[in-house]
C-alpha cells in the first residue's frame, strides 16, 4: 500500500506541477500585454520585470491552486481507470476507499499552501508590488526634473529647478505651477525641494521648504508662506492607469481585512466597500477550501468516465471547474450588492460539490461508470 500510494502521490505532484507552471505562464504573458506601456514608458529591466511579476504571483496562485489540484487528480485517475490499473487493484482486493489516502494528502498539502497564499503570500506581493510602482515612478521623476529645464511631463503641473543634487536628488531653487485643481492655480517658489514616496499610501510627491505659494482663484490673488508643504504628483498618469491609491478589499492583508470588517462604518467606508470586504474575507477562506472539495469531487468523477482520453479529460475538467468558478462569481457579485449573505454566496459552491463528491464516490466504488465516445461526424458526398 506504501508502494501504490508513493506512486499516485508522485504522478498526482509532476501533473500539478506542470499544470500549475502552464497556468502561471499563461497568466504572466497576459499581464506582460496588460503592462506593456508601463514597462515601456518606466524602462524596466528584465530583472525588474521579474520581481514585479514575483509580486503577482500569490494573487494568481489563490485561484489556480484549486485548479491545478482538481485537474491533476482527475488526470491522475482517468489514465489509472483507462489502462485498467484501478480494476487490476480491486481484483485483488482493494476498494477505491483504500485509494483515498494518497489523493486526500495531496488535498491537504495544497490546502494548506493555498492557506498560505490567502493569508500571508497575498498581502506580501500586493505591498511589494505598490511599493516597487512608486520606487519606480519616483527614479523617473527624478530623472525628468532636469537643472534649469521646465518639465511638463505631469498633467497640470510644471516643474523647475535651477540645480539638482546628483547624489541626494535635493534641488535648489524650485517653481511650481500647479493647475491640477479646477478654477485655482497655484505658483510655488522654495528654495529647496525634495522628492519622497509615501509607498503605504501609494503618493509620490515634491517636498518643499521654507517656500510662497501665490493662489490665484477668479480675480483673487493671495500670498502664503509655509515651512513646509507637498505638492503630490498624479501616479495614475505617470504610471499609464495603474492605481496605487488606497488599497482595494483584493489587495488588503488579511490582519487589514479583519480590522475594517470590525470597525464597520466607523472605519470611514461605505456600505458598498464593507461588504467587498466580507465578500473578499469569505473568499479568502472559501478558495483554499477548494483545494479539498474539488480534487475529491474528481477522484470519482475520473473513475465514472472511464475509456476517455486524456485530452477530452482535460475538456470535462476544465468544464467542470468553469462551473465552479461561475458558481463562486456569482456569489461574489450578490454578496457585494448585498442581496445575499457574503457567507452563503461563498461557500455554496463548496457544499454543492463536496455533496457531489460523496454521491460519485458511492457510484464509482459500485462501479458505475459512463463509456464516453467522441467520434467526428463523416461527411458523406452523395452522387447524383
Amino acid at each position: 500500500m506504501k508502494l501504490l500510494h508513493r506512486q499516485i502521490f508522485k504522478e498526482l505532484a509532476g501533473i500539478f506541477t506542470i499544470s500549475l507552471s502552464g497556468f502561471m505562464g499563461l497568466i504572466l504573458i497576459g499581464r506582460i500585454l496588460q503592462f506593456r506601456e508601463l514597462f515601456m514608458t518606466q524602462s524596466l529591466t528584465a530583472l525588474e520585470m521579474g520581481k514585479l511579476f514575483l509580486y503577482l504571483c500569490p494573487f494568481f496562485l489563490l485561484v489556480l491552486t484549486p485548479i491545478a489540484t482538481m485537474l491533476s487528480i482527475f488526470l491522475t485517475f482517468l489514465r489509472m481507470s483507462s489502462d485498467n490499473e484501478i480494476t487490476a487493484l480491486k481484483s485483488g482486493g482493494l476498494s477505491l476507499y483504500r485509494m483515498i489516502p494518497a489523493p486526500l494528502v495531496f488535498c491537504i498539502l495544497c490546502t494548506l499552501a493555498d492557506v498560505f497564499f490567502s493569508m500571508y503570500g497575498l498581502s506580501w506581493g500586493t505591498e511589494n508590488f505598490r511599493k516597487a510602482l512608486v520606487d519606480f515612478a519616483k527614479t523617473k521623476s527624478q530623472l525628468a526634473i532636469q537643472p534649469g529645464v521646465f518639465n511638463t511631463d505631469f498633467p497640470g503641473l510644471v516643474f523647475y529647478a535651477d540645480k539638482v543634487d546628483k547624489d541626494t536628488s535635493r534641488m535648489h531653487s524650485v517653481f511650481v505651477r500647479d493647475s491640477t485643481r479646477k478654477g485655482i492655480t497655484a505658483t510655488i517658489v522654495a528654495p529647496f525641494g525634495e522628492i519622497l514616496t509615501d509607498a503605504k499610501n501609494g503618493r509620490l510627491m515634491i517636498h518643499l521648504e521654507d517656500g510662497r505659494i501665490y493662489q490665484q482663484q477668479k480675480e483673487q490673488l493671495s500670498v502664503l508662506k509655509f515651512r513646509n508643504y507637498n505638492v503630490r504628483i498624479p501616479l495614475s498618469d505617470l504610471l499609464q492607469g495603474y492605481s496605487v491609491d488606497e488599497p482595494r478589499p483584493k489587495e488588503m492583508g488579511w490582519d487589514k481585512l479583519l480590522s475594517v470588517q470590525r470597525q464597520g462604518l466607523s472605519s470611514g467606508h461605505d456600505g458598498r466597500f464593507l461588504r467587498k470586504v466580507s465578500v473578499e474575507i469569505q473568499k479568502r477562506m472559501s478558495l483554499p477550501v477548494a483545494c479539498l472539495v474539488l480534487g475529491m469531487f474528481a477522484m470519482p468523477i475520473a473513475c465514472i468516465f472511464r475509456g476517455l482520453k486524456q485530452q477530452y479529460g482535460l475538456i470535462i475538467s476544465m468544464g467542470l471547474f468553469l462551473v465552479y468558478y461561475t458558481m463562486l462569481s456569482l456569489g461574489i457579485s450578490l454578496g457585494e450588492s448585498g442581496s445575499v449573505s457574503p457567507v452563503i454566496g461563498l461557500w455554496v459552491p463548496n457544499i454543492v460539490f463536496a455533496a457531489a463528491a460523496v454521491v460519485f464516490l458511492r457510484l464509482a466504488v459500485r462501479e458505475t461508470t459512463l463509456r464516453v465516445k467522441i467520434r467526428l461526424p463523416k461527411l458523406r458526398r452523395r452522387t447524383a
